[in-house]
C-alpha cells in the first residue's frame, strides 16, 4: 500500500453494541449496497437482542472491524463462528462429513455473512474514500489469519457480491456458484402491464390463481410501517412457527426479533397479510432496499390454493412495480418462481480451506460443480414465461 495511506487496525467484537451505528452504517451501507436492509447496523443487532444468534444458536458474533488510528471505522465483515450449517442456503455438510470421515474436524467454522439470510450483497464493508480497496485486502487476509490461528478449519463467505467473489479468488481463496430466482421491473406501470409481457398461457395461468384467492374470499393486503400492528407480529409469528417447524425442525427467529423489527425498522417492512372474515390465515414478510424488495418468510395456517403465489410473489411484484423498486428477490430455491416471472441467476461464495490435501478435494469439486450451476442457469432461462417473438 501507497505510504500515505492511513494504518488500518484490525479487531474483533463480540456485539454490535460496541460498534457505533453510524458508523457501521457508513461502512455496510455504502453506495453499492443498495440499501440492503439486512446489512445494516439495526437489523443485525436485532438478531442479537432476541436471541436469534449468540452461543445458544450456534451463531456466535465476531464482528471484524477495520480502524483507523483515530478510531474510525473504516470497514466491517460480519463474521460468526459456526458450530453447525444451519442457517446458510449455501451447503458444505458433504464437505463436513468428508473431513470428518477422513479423521479431520470441521467444526467451528467460520461465516461471513448474514445469519439466515439468503440475500446477495457486499460481505467486505467498506467506508468509501482511497483507502477502501486496500480495507477490503486487509479483511481478507485477516480472515484467513484468524483461522490458521486458531485452527478452525475453513471460512466461508456466502452471497457475496460478484466483484467480492473475484477479489476473492484474486487471493487464493475457493470460489463457488449458486443460483435463486429474481424478477425484474421491465419498467411496468401496473400488474396488467408486467401479465402483458407474458405468453399468453402463463398470462392466463396466474389470472387463473389470483382470481381462486379472492373466490375463496380471502383479503390480501400489504402492510407497512405503523400500519403493522403487535396483533399482525402475533399472527405472523405463528405462520412462520408453523412453516419453520415442518421445513426445517427448529426455526430459527424468536419471537421477540419480529418485534424489535418492527419498532426499529419499520420503514424497511413490508408484511403482507391474508384473512378470511377477519381471521388471519397467512402471510409473508418483505424487507425494502433503495430500489429491491427482498422476500424472506412465508406461512399459513389454513390451506388456501394458490395463497402461497399470491402472498410471496404476487403481492411483492405488485408492489415493486406501485412503489417504482426495480427487482423482488425471493429467496433460495423453487423452480416454480420461473412461471411466476422470477428468473435464474448466480450467487456468489467464496471459501478458504486450512488442511492442504481437503483444499485440493474441494477446489477439484467446484472446477466440476461450476460449468454445471452455469449450465444449468443457462438452461432453465428456456422457461422464461415471457413472451418470445410470435407469442400471443
Amino acid at each position: 500500500m501507497p505510504d500515505d495511506t492511513p494504518t488500518i487496525g484490525l479487531r474483533v467484537v463480540e456485539s454490535l453494541a460496541a460498534v457505533d451505528e453510524a458508523q457501521w452504517d457508513a461502512c455496510a451501507l455504502a453506495p453499492g449496497s443498495a440499501g440492503n436492509p439486512f446489512l445494516s447496523h439495526r437489523f443485525l443487532k436485532a438478531l442479537e437482542d432476541s436471541k436469534s444468534v449468540g452461543r445458544r444458536t450456534g451463531w456466535q458474533p465476531q464482528y471484524l472491524l477495520a480502524e483507523a488510528e483515530d478510531g474510525t471505522l473504516l470497514g466491517a465483515a460480519p463474521l460468526y463462528v459456526k458450530g453447525h450449517s444451519q442457517g446458510e442456503y449455501v451447503f458444505d455438510h458433504g464437505w463436513a462429513q468428508a473431513l470428518e470421515r477422513a479423521g479431520g474436524r470441521y467444526y467451528p467454522k467460520l461465516q461471513v455473512a448474514v445469519p439466515f439470510t439468503p440475500v446477495p450483497g457486499p460481505r467486505l464493508f467498506a467506508r468509501p474514500g482511497p483507502c477502501e480497496d486496500g480495507v477490503r485486502d486487509a479483511l481478507i487476509e485477516m480472515l484467513a489469519k484468524i483461522a490458521g490461528d486458531n485452527r478452525i478449519s475453513s471460512v466461508h463467505v456466502t452471497f457475496c457480491t460478484e466483484a467480492e467473489w473475484k477479489r476473492f479468488g484474486a487471493h487464493g481463496w475457493l470460489q463457488r456458484l449458486g443460483q435463486q430466482y429474481h424478477w425484474h421491473n421491465g419498467g411496468y406501470r401496473t400488474f396488467d402491464d408486467f401479465l402483458a409481457a407474458l405468453a399468453s398461457r402463463k398470462r392466463k395461468a396466474i389470472r387463473k390463481e389470483r382470481e381462486s384467492v379472492r373466490r375463496e374470499g380471502l383479503v390480501v393486503r400489504a402492510l407497512c410501517g405503523e400500519e403493522i400492528r403487535p396483533r399482525h407480529w402475533d399472527a405472523f409469528f405463528a405462520f412462520y412457527m408453523d412453516t419453520g417447524g415442518r421445513k426445517w425442525g427448529s426455526p430459527y427467529l424468536t419471537r421477540s426479533f419480529f418485534d424489535i423489527i418492527g419498532a426499529t425498522m419499520a420503514d424497511k417492512v413490508v408484511l403482507v397479510m391474508a384473512e378470511a372474515d377477519g381471521r388471519p390465515v397467512g402471510g409473508a414478510l418483505n424487507l425494502k432496499g433503495d430500489d429491491t424488495l427482498y422476500g424472506r418468510y412465508w406461512g399459513c395456517l389454513e390451506s388456501h390454493a394458490f395463497l402461497h403465489f399470491e402472498a410471496c410473489y404476487y403481492q411483492a411484484i405488485d408492489y415493486a412495480i406501485t412503489h417504482g423498486l426495480q427487482r423482488v428477490e425471493a429467496g433460495a430455491q423453487g423452480d416454480h418462481k420461473i412461471q411466476r416471472g422470477y428468473l435464474p441467476v448466480a450467487t456468489y461464495s467464496a471459501h478458504w480451506i486450512i488442511d492442504p490435501g481437503f483444499r485440493r478435494a474441494v477446489e477439484d469439486y467446484l472446477k466440476r460443480e461450476r460449468p454445471a450451476v452455469q449450465h444449468e442457469i443457462e438452461g432453465l432461462q428456456q422457461y422464461s414465461p415471457f413472451r418470445k417473438e410470435g407469442d400471443g
